[in-house]
């Protein structure tokens, strides 16, 4: 029996866990194996294990075996270029931008470093992002121009979303019918889309009825958990399009098929939308972006991206024993 085969992570036990530092009380089932993953990952690679606190005014300083220490930042990088692209990426980030850099730099569970090493290699490979956006939108994409890390148009500015809200990545592209488009992307891969709502404010109300995006502009499904996120952003990129940003956009989800989670929120967003959206919405899987990569060429980096974040086999062999 393996992750593979059944299409789902196993349940591990708490002694094992904790063996390799990784027992959380707040973690579901695949987050818990993700980050046995990564420890798993750190272990093999001699990499230091760091020491966390989630609430420095109240807990305890402690090592966490998905956390790095602070002189390996780069170990949370597939390549030392995608580390390189990433120091950049902060050193000359947008005004006001939200980039945590320990969350970037030693949280191996974190979609903020997940974002840069499955994007990153486009963003260094104008040709590769070509060929890779082609295929994760055919139809669509003519030419990749420029990848954007933690993009906003224009942060609290009142003809956007009058808020902080930004895509972890947003593709520039030439469409294949010659217009100015973009692809906007938020990346998830053991977060739950249950994370804190932001406040609500009155620009997403009028934004929601505006875009004609929605059966119901105004349910409280899209302003409440797991769908507050996705909504604000998919009304960001309505925005870039009508306010002539853009002359066509799509928006995407990108997470692991195996983060239910995630998977849940995007089918219950889906029923909410009207066909034929202005910018219409996706859902692409780790599994589709990382397959699209190796189809185009740079099989080495889609095998590290599969080590890291899709081989669950070393997991697997905490439950069944290593495999012959």
């Amino acid at each position: 029996m393996s992750t593979a085969a059944l299409g789902r992570v196993p349940f591990i036990p708490e002694a094992t866990l904790r063996a390799h530092n990784v027992f959380e009380f707040g973690d579901d089932r695949f987050r818990a194996a993700a980050r046995a993953r990564q420890a798993l990952l750190r272990e093999a690679n001699g990499w230091p294990m760091g020491i966390w606190s989630p609430d420095k005014e109240r807990s305890r300083p402690r090592e966490v075996g998905s956390y790095l220490a602070e002189d390996h930042n780069d170990a949370n990088f597939v390549t030392p270029e995608v580390a390189a692209l990433a120091r950049r990426e902060v050193a000359w980030r947008e005004d006001d931008a939200l980039i945590d850099t320990d969350r970037l730099y030693r949280n191996m569970l974190s979609s903020m470093p997940a974002a840069f090493n499955i994007a990153g290699p486009l963003a260094l490979n104008p040709r590769l992002a070509t060929a890779v956006l082609r295929r994760l939108a055919p139809g669509f994409v003519h030419k990749a121009q420029a990848t954007l890390f933690e993009h906003s148009p224009a942060r609290r500015h009142p003809a956007f979303t009058n808020d902080r809200s930004a895509f972890d990545v947003l593709f520039k592209v030439t469409t294949t019918a010659g217009e100015h488009g973009f692809i906007a992307a938020e990346y998830k891969f053991t977060e739950t889309c249950h994370e804190q709502p932001a406040r609500l404010r009155p620009r997403y109300d009028e934004l929601s009825r505006l875009s004609t995006l929605f059966i119901e502009p105004d349910h409280a499904d899209l302003r409440a958990a797991p769908l507050q996120q996705i909504w604000r952003q998919h009304l960001l990129a309505f925005a870039m399009v009508h306010n002539g940003l853009y002359s066509a956009g799509r928006y995407v989800l990108i997470a692991p098929t195996l983060n239910r989670a995630v998977q849940d929120a995007v089918a219950l967003y889906r029923s909410h939308l009207l066909p034929g959206g202005i910018v219409p919405f996706d859902f692409i899987s780790f599994e589709q972006f990382i397959e699209a990569i190796h189809r185009s060429g740079a099989k080495d980096i889609a095998a590290l991206l599969h080590e890291r974040y899709l081989d669950f086999s070393p997991v697997d062999a905490l439950i069944t024993g290593p495999q012959s």
